[in-house]
């Protein structure tokens, strides 16, 4: 549906937040806080709070006004597979770029300069030695725009970067050859969306071929990294880990997962939570209402909905 065909105004249903923001960018539009606005059925575009995306996705087939959905995520794996046919469903792609991509290079750094094995230290260690981030090897499984970042800046650091994406292309190795590319890799970054294809990616075989001591850092989702397989590798510290996602999530307090010596560092899925991140989504929501109430083509789109004329 283009809101060209549409007679009465355009309703928006908005975090509070971002209320302001986004209607100075949209000043066509009628906005309400989608916190106070309890019966969602007159809405026609909707941005949902970022953490309550699942409670979004079970309503969905009430919403039959509906006709875009912008996330202020770059993932949409909880919206995807439940979006109504009439319904285009935008991701933020690009907006958290920067924030995620500074998490990935401080995981790397803290494994490597031993800040993060240090931090819960209450006594003088010697005999520890640094590891050069300059002279290893990182194998990144998902080469979008947060990959491409993340490679950009590890590789002003002097490091080996391997990309890896669903096929070959363009210097980038495809998922086919993860297996032979694995053994190589001093660090594993997982970046890649959650999809059929992607989950359980990196299960037992795949952890396995690591070499000992190599880290998997998880800024991803937590299904696309087997927890039981890394909970086995992590208990021995065969293997380390820093996560910002998780499976479960929220992982339970007790998990084997925050007590494994290899587990280094657990955020609660932060990586992309950062003022200039939330910003960045916010202005590309307002734009993207802008776009919709003038009838021009919106960007990021993940699912096309059918265009329904009122």
């Amino acid at each position: 549906m283009t809101s060209a065909a549409r007679r009465d105004p355009i309703r928006a249903a908005v975090p509070r937040q971002a209320v302001r923001t986004i209607s100075e960018r949209a000043p066509e539009a009628e906005l309400v806080a989608v916190e106070d606005h309890d019966d969602l059925r007159d809405i026609d575009f909707l941005v949902p709070i970022p953490r309550h995306q699942g409670e979004i996705a079970d309503m969905l087939d009430q919403l039959e006004r509906l006709a875009v959905l912008q996330t202020l995520s770059a993932g949409v794996d909880r919206l995807e597979d439940v979006v109504p046919e009439h319904v285009t469903l935008c991701s933020a792609r690009g907006a958290r770029d920067e924030p995620v991509s500074e998490w990935v290079l401080g995981a790397l750094l803290g494994v490597t300069t031993h800040l993060l094995r240090r931090a819960p230290a209450t006594s003088w260690q010697t005999g520890m030695h640094l590891a050069d981030l300059s002279e290893s090897t990182v194998l990144i499984v998902g080469m979008g725009s947060i990959g491409e970042l993340v490679a950009r800046r590890l590789q002003a650091l002097g490091t080996e970067v391997v990309g890896v994406v669903s096929r070959a292309r363009d210097g980038l190795h495809g998922v086919d050859e993860l297996d032979a590319l694995l053994p190589g890799a001093d660090a594993v970054v997982l970046l890649t969306p959650l999809t059929p294809a992607t989950r359980g990616l990196i299960g037992a075989p795949q952890l396995a071929a690591m070499h000992d001591g190599a880290v998997i850092v998880n800024a991803a989702r937590g299904p696309v990294l087997d927890t039981d397989a890394l909970v086995a590798e992590t208990e021995t510290a065969r293997l380390c880990a820093v996560l910002d996602v998780t499976d479960p999530e929220p992982l339970p307090d007790g998990h084997p997962l925050w007590h494994a010596p290899g587990v280094l560092s657990i955020t609660p899925h932060i990586g992309g939570d950062s003022p200039r991140g939330h910003r960045k989504a916010i202005e590309l929501a307002g734009d993207q209402l802008a776009r919709f109430c003038a009838g021009e083509p919106l960007v990021n789109v993940v699912h096309q909905g059918a265009e329904r004329v009122r």
